[in-house]
């Protein structure tokens, strides 16, 4: 109930921001997520010799990456005065976080198995690598495909992406529940609900031209995907 009136309390906190200044609010809305998703590496990096469950393991260290591109995402935001080059970096640097995210949480089931499972030091120097060369393909090389036009909104590349992200998270609930035996009851409770919501706000954005009806799907949307993060590091139930 206490963590139902605080959810409560902070959207209604972080919508009241978006009549302030919307930059606000998105930047508190990415960074609370940021921090939840740094913490839940730090936890697992600081107990990788003891943990037993080698899902939690890698997307542990996944999600430092991933909120590496999340916080590049919010600085890159159009109206943010950083990268002024282009107005449109967030747009791709928000898919290659999707991407990363949802790949990793399909992946990890594979590696579940004890005889398949990577060092720690070999899952961070993969996530580094491809990470760099998600940031470097968006900033430097620009081979990065276009997320959306001026006058013209998103690209079909950004719409198809949205499509295939989804599938690859909604292929990841069929095999959350195959391997449920392997998960502690929290874990599997929250980690379907984070993959549900991360599908409606991409189809909110499909479907949705109000900027008001987003802000509160993305309020929603990054409280309870760092409610899961922080159920994740329970993990030392799983340790």
């Amino acid at each position: 109930m206490l963590q139902i009136f605080f959810m409560i309390a902070v959207l209604v906190g972080l919508y009241f921001t978006t009549f302030v200044n919307y930059l606000l609010f998105h930047s508190l809305a990415e960074i609370f997520s940021i921090i939840v998703a740094c913490s839940f590496f730090m936890i697992t990096w600081n107990s990788k010799k003891y943990i037993k469950n080698q899902y939690i393991l890698f997307i542990g260290i996944a999600y430092l990456f991933i909120a590496l591109l999340d916080l590049l995402h919010t600085l890159a935001y159009k109206g943010m005065p950083i990268f002024i080059d282009y107005d449109y970096y967030a747009n791709q640097l928000w898919i290659g976080a999707r991407y990363l995210e949802s790949i990793t949480l399909i992946v990890a089931f594979y590696f579940m198995d004890s005889d398949r499972n990577p060092t720690p030091k070999v899952l961070f120097t993969t996530y580094f690598i491809i990470t760099t060369l998600i940031v470097v393909s968006v900033f430097v090389w620009k081979i990065f495909p276009v997320c959306f036009v001026e006058g013209v909104g998103l690209t079909p590349f950004k719409k198809f992406s949205e499509y295939i992200i989804c599938s690859i998270l909604l292929a990841g609930i069929f095999l959350l529940h195959k391997n449920k035996n392997k998960f502690e009851p929290k874990i599997y409770r929250n980690v379907p609900k984070n993959i549900i919501l991360t599908t409606i706000f991409m189809a909110v954005e499909w479907i949705c031209d109000t900027q008001t009806i987003k802000n509160l799907i993305l309020s929603i949307y990054r409280r309870q995907n760092s409610l899961s993060k922080k159920e994740g590091p329970n993990a030392y139930t799983d340790i």
